[in-house]
């Protein structure tokens, strides 16, 4: 009867989207009295999640399992789930989870809610708070299924160790060969040394950076800061830099807990896309740019003057720690 989470991976190795998700559900699992089991894809070494709080471990192995297939992956998750009798599956809202939470929900007959941002208000009912309207809003939502799958919006409870007792299982669903017959034959990664899925911070260029040649300043500030570089949907159109990094609604939705926009003046759409961030900065030279109104914090300013004697105050402060 515990409860599930999809413990999600890259190249082996786990997101930070993972160690969340059993942190949030080790919170609930406890307030149902049951535990926290969590699946994992062609991981070796798992045992980090036991510092999360993750008390069992379904390690799936497969050479067939070589690129991800939203079908393939949501029936993994959903015989892991039958499996373990579990009443509540916790997934992420990275891109993939999107993909299968929907797949993993009809798979298993469940209600679904995404963009969870919190425990749950109540557990009988069972009652989640999610935003609404691009994060202008919150609702809570009563899931009346037997079984309950949980979307949890990113950075929305962070990360909480809870070291315990981890065991590991050795799982082999079946998965269907005809699952993989749509084929990932290329990806696009964004060139920063933090990936946007994974950055705590992100610093995003506009078009007021007037050209791909003034983007080395954008990358010293990240690099400085330990961030991922973005940039807005009409530089990403130019070819100024890589769509892998375009965020917003129409592109990566990014929820850091630092945003900072240079050169971006704001269209609702890139607005929609990162107003879930906890902390968003703009630095623009135009007074009425329309993210000054979301901003919480704003500077009046060409970037060209503002940016470089930031990296130099940045650089400045961390020699002194």
């Amino acid at each position: 009867m515990s409860i599930l989470i999809y413990a999600e991976s890259a190249e082996g190795k786990f997101k930070k989207v993972a160690y969340e998700l059993a942190s949030y559900a080790k919170k609930v699992a406890e307030s149902l009295g049951t535990s926290v089991t969590a699946v994992t894809i062609n991981v070796a070494d798992v045992s980090e999640l036991g510092k999360y709080g993750v008390d069992k471990v379904l390690k799936v192995n497969n050479e067939a399992v070589t690129g991800f297939s939203a079908k393939a992956y949501s029936d993994i998750i959903k015989q892991a789930a039958i499996k373990e009798g579990s009443k509540v599956v916790v997934l992420s809202s990275t891109t993939d989870s999107m993909y299968l939470s929907g797949l993993v929900a009809v798979g298993l007959n469940a209600g679904f809610a995404s963009n969870v941002v919190g425990l749950p208000v109540s557990t009988t009912p069972f009652q989640v708070k999610r935003t609404a309207f691009s994060n202008k809003a919150f609702n809570i939502t009563e899931i009346s299924t037997d079984v309950k799958v949980i979307g949890l919006a990113k950075n929305s409870y962070g990360l909480v160790e809870n070291n315990g007792s981890l065991t590991e299982e050795d799982f082999n669903p079946t998965i269907d060969a005809a699952d993989f017959n749509v084929k990932v034959t290329a990806t696009e990664k964004s060139s920063g040394k933090v990936s946007i899925a994974d950055a705590d911070i992100v610093v995003s260029g506009g078009r007021g950076l007037k050209g791909p040649e003034n983007w080395g300043m954008i990358e010293e500030l990240a690099s400085v800061l330990g961030a991922a570089t973005a940039c807005s949907k009409p530089v990403s159109d130019l070819g100024w830099r890589p769509h892998g990094e375009h965020v917003g609604q129409t592109g990566k939705p990014v929820a850091t807990n630092l945003y900072i926009a240079i050169g971006v003046s704001g269209a609702i759409q890139h607005i929609a896309g990162v107003n879930s961030s906890k902390v968003k900065v703009v630095i623009n030279s135009d007074p009425e740019a329309p993210f000054f109104k979301v901003a919480d914090y704003g500077v009046v300013g060409d970037a060209f003057e503002v940016v470089p004697q930031l990296i130099e105050k940045l650089k400045a402060f961390k020699a002194q720690q």
